[in-house]
This record gives structure tokens, C-alpha cells and sequence, in this order.
């Protein structure tokens, strides 16, 4: 059909050439014969030229005549437009119209003018301007051109006969609707023998055999012709075949045996070593699995794949013994999962190797014979063994174990452990404090000489303090009751449950009585742990008791039973009439003191009753002492204290100064009035000679000194009560005799005192004991 229709374009075309020159011929002659006289319609009488392209004769090529229908002597055709003059003109007269250049219809298919007829002298328009057009008819000139010199394409590997690969497309520049000028016809020049072309420029493969291995490039050359062409040329292009690639080959191991040494200390799920295989296909395309198929230990090892570089990586799922097994051979197996049969280019016979794993020995530390260990103790026992635990040296050695149980262990310090691995407890553990105590028992590697290799282990001892029956049950809850003073006789006062800090079990019966019936109050048990404490005879007298105590007896059903009595303190309150509390006093709260709370007071009064006790001791010798006294011989070179404090040189009250001064002028001074009873000794006392000097004798001062301390000793209501005693006598027999200022007279110094009366009152005692006169007496 398409065929049908170019064939009467074309016709058509042709016709037109034909018919337009005859006209043009006739219409330049005159009529023979004038027509009837009518008035006709002045007009151009066509509208469009034809025109073959590249025509072979000499220039200029006659396109067509324009015609008016003026027929006027001093008429002149002109043309107008782009091309008009310089590819176009017409004669003036004729109107014939030319084409000074050759056209080619690829470059401007038509040609649009404007055609005038003016009058020659005033160049006025006789007729109105017409538009035409000029077309330019098509030549097959030209051969088909592919839109591009290389084309890149892609198959998949193996794929089946027929799969389309690309569509090259060649385009000819001749006219499409004129037959035959731009069909192309396509053909293989190179590789023919894989692929093929089709007329729309479609190529398949003609082959299935297409192995990327093998080959994974193809070079197609591609003709484009044109059947009809005036000259038979032809384009050509080239289209770059790549195959891509499919999971068609099996891994292949490049090694048919392979050996490893690993210590027995390698860590579980470690890296012990790497398979190699090598696979044709491409990264994307390998999925390699390694596989353990002979041999007994594929739950001692496990190959992973590594997805980066496809190679096996063998790593240990359980600890390797050197001692037990000291060498592991199994074999393996690399497949592809997910390969396609169908595609499989060839089966490989390298899809199995060898695997000998040495394993070699190391020093290990002790391993322990469990993971853990549980131990049970009944709650307040000391018991002799809690449990054993044991650890061996797993090298040859065998070397002796220590075991111990870390600081850091909980509650560790209730706890020791021998040598030999025995765990025992040292003081009875209460559960209801901790049920549990987690040890950590370390085991350490020793010598010969018993000292630590530096290998150890550790392991984790549970033990759990079993419950028995040692706590009395109490209430579950402080309870506050309160009663009206008024309540009736049954009256509900409080309802009462008890607790076990022991552990419980289910079918716990707790029973509920009264320590006493001596009350206006009854306990009623409700036999499910519960009981309920009502109002006996009826109303309370306020005035006699507004509290009451309540001891309630609680007993479980325990082995043995216990019974343990918690106190109930109920209120008496006064109420309105209809039995709502108005006033009640307050309960003062009732504070429990531990065990030991106690046993600190006990030891408080302990120590304050021994420190007490020790004062009295130490007094009470020292007052012995001074009954007893010293014997004469005796004070030689001694200080005697006495627990006196006096007070100071204002002080003139405390005891007679001027005793000792008259003891130094050789005299006597009357006694104090307090003493006037006693004879004073002072006055007989003198003081020793000193160079010729008149001086006592050597028991005179210790003599003088012994009355003192008698008198001071008896006489309890004479000041001071509190007074230190120094007296610095050498006695006669010393060398350097006395060094007290006692015995040294004013005269014999060549010192002048006075200028202590200048210090001021403190040293006014002092100035008058070292006065130049010596008659004068210190008056008190």
C-alpha cells in the first residue's frame, strides 16, 4: 500500500511538469479568433514550478514561464525574494523564469517567490503580487549514513540463538516519498559467524555458545546500502559486542592440600587460617561455600567466607587440647550455590582439598573440672565442709594447684579455702541478711618451690544459705487501734495478720491467742493467718486506763514451731453517739533498741565503770603512802610535792612567808593566830654555817620539814588546802652545801635589790625579802 501511494504522488508530480509548459505555450499565442465580447477577470494563471536537483546540462536551467493576464505592450515581470536574483531570475518580457545555479534538494527543497508585472515607464503594479513556489525534485544522489561510526552493545554469556543484541540505524538524505530513494538495506561484513542483522537493522546472536571465559569481546562490522541508488554506495559501521558475565564455573581450590600450625590456646571463633580458590567469573558472581565433607570434626571447626576477597576462613567453635588431640585432618569442599546448571560450562575435578590442622602445645593455666559451682548451707550452722572445688595443670607438668578467694569476692570474708580446693565458712550466715554469697575462687599454677608461675584461672562458687525455721512470726503491719469508751460488747476493734522473715510457704498457718484473758478485749482466729480482736464485756473507763496493751501470741506451723509475741496498743477514745472518734490521746511512740545498740551501751559502761575504778585505786594509794611517811635518812636529796596550789607573790595569805625570814636572821616570828596551838619549829630552826658561819645541823632542815608535812597532813581546815612545797636544801654533808637562797644574808651580797621596788607590785614581795635592812620584818 505504502508502495502504491509513492507510485501516484509521483504521477501526479509529472503530470504537472507536463501540463504546465502546454499551457504556457498556449496562453503566449494569440487567439485566432476573438471571443465573444464579455468582460474577463484579470488573474496570474498558476501557482507553482518544478525542477529536477543536480541536473547535469549547462546553466542556467529554464524552471517555467509566469503568465499574466494583462496583455499590455509596456508590461515587465519581476520577481521578488530571498533566492530572487541571485539563484532566480526571469525575463522582463517573457516571463520565463531560470536557475543560474545547481540546487540540491538535501540542502532547501522549495523555493518561495513572489512574482510582479509593472508598467516598464512608471513601474506601477498592473496586477497584484502572487505568491509561488519553486520545488526542487527529488534524485537518488545520495546513499544511507549510520547516525553513528561505532556502536557498543551487550549480551549476556551463553545466551540462546536469536536474543537481540542492538538496532543500528542508518538514515538516507533522498526524499522518502519518491520510491525506492531512501531504503537501506543492512548486512554483515564482519562477524557473521555469531551474529546477524535484520532489515530494520536489528542484530541477534546466531549462536549459543557465547563463552566470556573464552572470548568476552566481539567486533561486528555493519553495512548500510542503498538498493536503488544512482551510484550503488554504501555506509558502513562498527558495533563492540561485550558479554556479560553469568555464575557459570565452579570455584577451583588452588591447592590440593593444606597445612597449619596453631597454638592450643587459639581463641574460639578466631582465625586459624585462609582457603584460596580461583573462579573464572566475574567478583559479582562468586558466591564460593566451603564445607567439612569427611572427617569427625565439624563441630570442632567451621569455614567462613569472606565476601571481599571469596576466600575460606577456618576458625576453631570449641578450645583445642594439645593433650588430647594433637593433630586434625578432615577434608573440604568450595561449590557455588547459586550457579546455573543450565549455563555450566565445565565441571572441574579441584573441587575438593585437604586440611591438616598440628596443633602445638603451650603452657596453660588450670582449668577447673565445672564452669561454676553451687554450693547449699543451712542458715546458722557452721558447717565443717561447704563444698570442694578442683583445678588441674592440663600440660604434661602437671604441677600443683593453690587456690584462694579473691578480696573482691562478695562477703569473701565469711569465707576460707585451702590448699587443697575445701571451702568452709567462718561464722553462721543468716539467710533472712544475704541468701546468696558469690565467691570468687582463683587457682594459680605453682613450681617446684611453691611459688606461682604466673598462670591462673578463676571460676565462680555460688552459695546458698538454705532457710530454716529461726524467726518468730509478728505482726505485717504497725497497727494503731482505737475503741470508743462506750463500744458495746462483740464491737469489731481491729483486724490483725502476721509476717514470717523466713520463707513462706504456701501452706503457712499462723495462730493468734491472748498472752493473758485478764482484759476487755477477745481475739477470735479466722484461720486464714488472720485474726480479730473484738470488745469482751462492753464499755472502758477512760478515767482508769485510756491505753491498753494487748499482748498477742503468734505461732507458726513451722518445724520446729515458734511463737512469738507482738504487743497491741489500743486506744480508749471518747466519741459522739453515733460511735465517731471525738478525742484520744496520744500513744507515745515505742522505740525498739537492737542487739547491738545494747551491746555498744553495755560496753560504754564497761569502760566508764574500769576508768573509775582505776581512779579510786590510784588515789587511794597514793594516800597510803602518806600515812606511811619516810624515815629521817630517807628525804636526803628528795622532792617532796605537795598537791598545794598557791597563789603566786600576791598571794599572802596562804602560808607565813616570814618564818622563813626570821629563819634567816636567826630569829623567830610569832605564830599565825590559826596556829597558836602549836609550837612553831621555824623559830628553832637555824640555818647551816657557811665559812665559819653558825649553821644547824644536817637533820635540822629534814626534822623541820617532817613537822610540816604532819601538820599539813592533819590539819584540814588551815589554809592553803592546795599548796606546792619546794624547799632547795643541800644538807651539811653536800660539798657545795646549800644552794637555796634561804640561808644567804642580804650583807654577804654585793648585789643592791632596791631596784626591784621599780618593777611594779608583783615584785614587791620579792624587793622586801632582799631589803638592805635586815631588822625590819616583812609584815603579812
Amino acid at each position: 500500500m505504502q508502495v502504491l501511494t509513492v507510485l501516484l504522488a509521483s504521477a501526479g508530480v509529472c503530470l504537472g511538469l507536463l501540463v504546465a509548459p502546454a499551457e504556457g505555450t498556449d496562453l503566449a499565442q494569440p487567439a485566432a479568433q476573438p471571443a465573444a465580447p464579455r468582460r474577463q477577470k484579470r488573474d496570474w494563471i498558476w501557482n507553482q514550478m518544478h525542477i529536477d536537483e543536480e541536473k547535469n546540462t549547462s546553466l542556467p536551467h529554464y524552471v517555467g514561464k509566469i503568465k499574466s493576464s494583462v496583455n499590455r505592450k509596456n508590461a515587465k515581470y519581476l520577481l521578488r525574494g530571498e533566492s530572487a536574483g541571485k539563484v532566480f531570475r526571469v525575463n522582463e518580457d517573457s516571463g520565463d523564469v531560470y536557475a543560474f545555479e545547481r540546487l540540491d534538494r538535501e540542502k532547501i527543497p522549495e523555493y518561495h517567490l513572489t512574482a510582479l508585472v509593472v508598467d516598464k515607464d512608471t513601474n506601477n503594479d498592473l496586477e497584484s503580487p502572487s505568491s509561488f513556489t519553486i520545488k526542487v525534485h527529488d534524485v537518488n544522489d545520495n546513499w544511507p549514513v549510520f547516525t553513528h561510526r561505532l556502536f557498543n552493545a551487550s549480551v549476556p554469556e551463553m545466551s540462546a540463538v536469536g536474543t537481540s543484541v542492538i538496532r543500528v540505524t542508518a538514515v538516507d538524505a533522498d526524499d522518502p516519498t519518491v520510491a525506492d530513494h531512501a531504503s537501506v538495506m543492512y548486512q554483515i561484513l564482519k562477524g557473521e559467524e555469531y551474529f546477524a542483522i535484520d532489515g530494520s537493522g536489528l542484530i541477534f546472536t546466531t549462536t549459543k555458545n557465547l563463552d566470556r571465559e573464552t572470548k568476552a569481546k566481539y567486533e561486528i562490522v555493519v553495512e548500510a546500502r542503498d538498493a536503488q541508488g544512482l551510484r550503488g554506495d554504501s555506509g558502513t559501521a562498527t558495533v563492540l559486542v561485550t558479554l556479560q558475565d553469568i555464575n557459570d564455573n565452579f570455584p577451583i581450590f588452588t591447592q590440593t592440600k593444606y597445612t597449619f600450625a596453631v597454638p592450643e590456646d587459639i581463641r574460639v571463633g578466631s582465625s586459624l587460617g585462609s582457603l584460596f580458590v580461583e573462579d573464572p567469573d566475574e567478583p559479582q558472581n562468586r558466591m564460593t561455600k566451603y564445607s567439612i565433607v569427611q572427617g569427625e570434626y565439624r563441630d570442632t571447626f567451621t569455614i567462613e567466607t569472606d565476601p571481599n576477597h571469596n576466600e575460606g576462613i577456618i576458625k576453631p567453635m570449641k578450645p583445642l587440647d594439645y593433650e588430647y588431640i594433637q593433630q586434625y585432618i578432615f577434608t573440604i569442599e568450595a561449590t557455588d550455590p547459586t550457579i546455573n546448571l543450565h549455563h555450566l560450562s565445565s565441571a572441574s575435578a579441584r573441587k575438593t582439598a585437604r586440611v591438616i590442622i598440628n596443633v602445638t602445645d603451650v603452657d596453660e593455666p588450670p582449668s577447673f573440672q565445672q564452669p561454676f559451682y553451687h554450693f547449699q548451707l543451712w542458715e546458722n550452722q557452721k558447717k565443717p565442709l561447704i563444698g570442694s572445688v578442683r583445678a588441674k595443670d592440663p600440660d604434661a607438668a602437671r604441677r600443683s594447684i593453690g587456690y584462694s578467694i579473691r578480696t573482691t569476692s562478695d562477703k569473701g570474708q565469711f569465707f576460707r579455702i585451702t590448699k587443697q580446693g575445701d571451702i568452709y565458712n567462718e561464722k553462721e550466715l543468716d539467710r533472712e541478711v544475704y541468701p546468696w554469697y558469690n565467691l570468687t575462687v582463683e587457682a594459680k599454677e605453682l613450681d617446684s618451690s611453691g611459688y606461682s608461675t604466673g598462670k591462673e584461672s578463676i571460676v565462680q562458687v555460688h552459695i546458698e544459705v538454705m532457710d530454716e525455721n529461726d524467726n518468730a512470726p509478728e505482726f505485717a503491719q504497725p497497727y494503731e487501734p482505737r475503741v470508743c469508751e462506750n463500744a458495746a460488747q462483740g464491737k469489731l476493734v481491729v483486724q490483725i495478720s502476721a509476717i514470717d522473715k523466713d520463707i513462706t510457704p504456701r501452706d503457712v498457718k499462723f495462730k493468734f491467742s491472748l498472752s493473758t484473758e485478764d482484759s476487755n478485749f477477745t481475739l477470735t482466729d479466722n484461720h486464714d493467718n488472720t485474726a480479730n480482736i473484738t470488745v469482751k464485756y462492753g464499755q472502758f473507763d477512760r478515767e482508769r486506763a485510756k491505753v491498753h496493751y494487748l499482748p498477742v501470741l503468734i505461732s507458726d506451723n513451722g518445724r520446729p514451731s515458734l511463737t512469738g509475741t507482738s504487743t497491741l496498743v489500743v486506744t480508749v477514745c471518747k466519741c459522739n453517739e453515733h460511735g465517731e472518734f471525738t478525742y484520744c490521746e496520744e500513744v507515745a511512740a515505742q522505740a525498739g533498741v537492737s542487739i547491738q545498740a545494747l551491746v555498744a551501751i553495755f560496753l560504754c559502761i564497761l569502760t566508764i565503770t574500769v576508768i573509775t575504778l582505776l581512779i579510786f585505786l590510784r588515789r587511794r594509794l597514793r594516800k597510803q603512802a602518806r600515812a606511811h611517811g619516810k624515815s629521817v635518812p630517807e628525804i636526803h636529796e628528795q622532792l617532796v610535792t605537795y598537791d598545794e596550789e598557791g597563789g603566786g607573790e600576791m598571794d599572802t595569805t596562804s602560808y607565813d612567808v616570814s618564818v622563813l625570814n626570821s629563819v634567816r636572821q636567826g630569829g623567830a616570828k610569832p605564830p599565825r593566830p590559826a596556829l597558836e596551838a602549836r609550837p612553831s619549829v621555824y623559830a628553832q630552826v637555824q640555818k647551816p654555817p657557811r665559812h665559819g658561819a653558825v649553821h644547824g645541823g644536817p637533820g635540822e632542815m629534814a626534822a623541820m620539814i617532817e613537822v610540816k608535812k604532819d601538820e599539813a597532813d592533819h590539819d584540814g581546815a588551815g589554809p592553803p588546802y592546795d599548796t606546792l612545797h619546794i624547799y632547795g636544801y643541800e644538807g651539811s654533808e653536800s660539798i657545795a652545801e646549800s644552794l637555796s637562797s634561804l640561808g644567804t644574808d642580804s650583807s654577804d651580797s654585793d648585789v643592791d635589790y632596791d631596784f626591784l621596788n621599780d618593777w611594779g607590785p608583783r615584785f614587791k614581795m620579792l624587793a622586801e625579802l632582799y631589803r638592805s635592812d635586815p631588822q625590819v620584818e616583812l609584815v603579812y
